[in-house]
């Protein structure tokens, strides 16, 4: 066998006569892991797609081993070996594990299912990547991060040659990617190729053999990762315009604004205790905590989501009960959640009837929704937002994650909030979208409104918040000013309690 299981040559696809992958090259060697990154719209998930049968290529040849493949769908894929695991989640909750693993590929005894031997497969390969989970236990008692290891396992009941990992990690705790990695570890080891996409730089850096830096459909560069850093990375992303994402601007400001929201003794399901604070006008203000801190439970508080069990909430020196999500829209609190595709966006939709959902009230007139009124709305958003779209009628689920995430954010910010609540913003997103909702977001306090922003990056909160909130087992302990954020490893040790 050669040095490549896998070989991408001119590889090109369009849409819409817009050009996504112009003459891109790509080798996957064998037993290797080789990263995939590139910002948005730079065409890495258009090239997997073509691998996985997904798109069919206008140009170009791929062989697998060797041997010249035309997938014209995912099971031409599949028969030749290569797997996916997608960053949505593909297995059933309703059914059991070892039905999710086998589903489409079922065992047999004649006309009737074999259900004792796919048990014990079921068993066998739980127990090749140390993963404890009954075969018998149906997928919706797990947790995410167990159903996305399932995944892998699904992916491999049958033997694969090349497994394509997108954002594997999107959803695993600190101790999943771990055990994550021991499976890359193991798979590399029995001979199995992994291509993987992540936007987390140190993990590719920590994961990858080789990485290739895609931009605007073109391949820019392939390289050993050992030869790379984080910032030779990104520059090759992004160029020039990289250089100034993550830096902390400085905003004029009043000298002493006014209060936009006031919080005190904040009691939410015991999750929250007892919290105070305060946000300014044209603030942006930070949580940062470990999961389970409370982080998230403030600003479904403040939208309604959770009961207040104790405590009092003035917009702009107002009492401002919020008993709903309808107080708090009527308040002028908006939220962008954390999961922006279970809560944030209707997938089957498009991206101009995601826009209408917030703006209801806004686009209808006496009887009828005000179309001309909608269209007009969503494009100019999807122009001052940059949002990456063959046009407003495209499915929301045809976007990037990155693009996904600025129409949630513009279908808010359509609404004129004066108090935006952020919960992750930047997650599962590449480095460019990642600047630009930073911009965003500076704009928007800019113009005198006010922002909370959740995330466990604790460089995006330094590059954006005028001040961060550290919550401790529900507490909040510290309030950081600009003078306290000296570097990540003062934030790290003050969350950690």
């Amino acid at each position: 066998m050669g040095e490549y299981v896998l070989q991408m040559r001119n590889i090109v696809k369009s849409f819409y006569g817009n050009t996504v992958l112009n003459n891109v090259d790509f080798d996957l060697k064998r037993g290797h892991v080789h990263a995939i990154v590139g910002g948005n719209g730079a065409g890495k998930s258009t090239l997997m797609k073509i691998l996985t049968g997904v798109y069919t290529k206008d140009s170009g040849e791929i062989t697998i081993d060797g041997i010249r493949c035309d997938f014209s769908n995912y099971n031409d894929a599949n028969a030749a070996g290569v797997r996916m695991i997608f960053q949505e989640l593909s297995v059933v909750p309703t059914l059991t594990v070892t039905e999710n693993i086998f589903l489409n590929h079922e065992y047999k005894k004649g006309m009737f299912l074999d259900d004792k031997k796919m048990k014990e497969e079921a068993e066998a390969l739980l127990r090749r990547f140390d993963l404890e989970v009954p075969v018998d236990e149906k997928i919706c008692n797990l947790s995410v991060g167990l159903c996305q290891l399932i995944e892998i396992v699904k992916a491999l009941s049958r033997q694969a040659k090349v497994l394509v990992m997108d954002e594997p990690t999107a959803s695993l705790t600190a101790n999943e990617v771990t055990r994550l990695f021991d499976i890359v570890h193991n798979l590399k080891a029995s001979g199995v190729s992994i291509v993987y996409i992540s936007h987390r730089m140190n993990e590719i850096l920590s994961i990858a053999d080789e990485i290739t830096v895609l931009r605007d459909g073109s391949h820019i560069i392939t390289e050993d990762a050992k030869n790379l850093t984080i910032n030779g990375i990104i520059n090759y992303m992004l160029g020039e315009s990289a250089r100034h994402s993550f830096e902390y601007h400085e905003r004029p400001r009043r000298e002493n604004p006014p209060v936009m929201l006031e919080v005190e003794n904040l009691c939410v399901d015991n999750l929250v205790k007892d919290v105070s604070f305060s946000v300014n006008e044209g603030e942006i203000t930070g949580i940062a905590g470990l999961m389970g801190s409370g982080r998230t439970e403030i600003l479904e508080a403040l939208f309604g989501i959770r009961k207040i069990q104790k405590g009092s909430v003035k917009i702009q020196g107002r009492p401002t009960p919020i008993k709903n999500t309808r107080d708090a829209i009527n308040a002028g609190i908006a939220l962008v959640p954390e999961d922006r595709r279970r809560e944030g966006l209707v997938l089957l939709h498009t991206v101009k009837i995601n826009m209408l959902i917030a703006l209801f009230r806004r686009v209808t007139g006496k009887v009828l929704i005000d179309d001309a009124k909608i269209k007009n709305l969503t494009r100019i958003s999807v122009e001052e937002l940059n949002i990456k779209t063959h046009g407003i009628d495209s499915l929301i689920n045809s976007l990037s994650g990155g693009n996904q995430q600025k129409v949630v954010i513009a279908k808010w910010l359509k609404n004129d909030p004066k108090l935006l609540l952020l919960d992750e913003p930047t997650a599962g997103i590449d480095i460019g979208a990642k600047g630009e909702i930073i911009k965003i977001i500076e704009d928007y306090a800019q113009k005198g409104n006010s922002v909370i922003v959740v995330s466990s990056e604790i460089p995006e909160l330094m590059a954006m918040c005028d001040k961060i909130i550290v919550m401790v087992d529900g507490r909040l302990t510290r309030v950081l000013t600009r003078n306290d954020m000296l570097s990540e490893e003062v934030i790290q040790h003050a969350i950690q309690g």
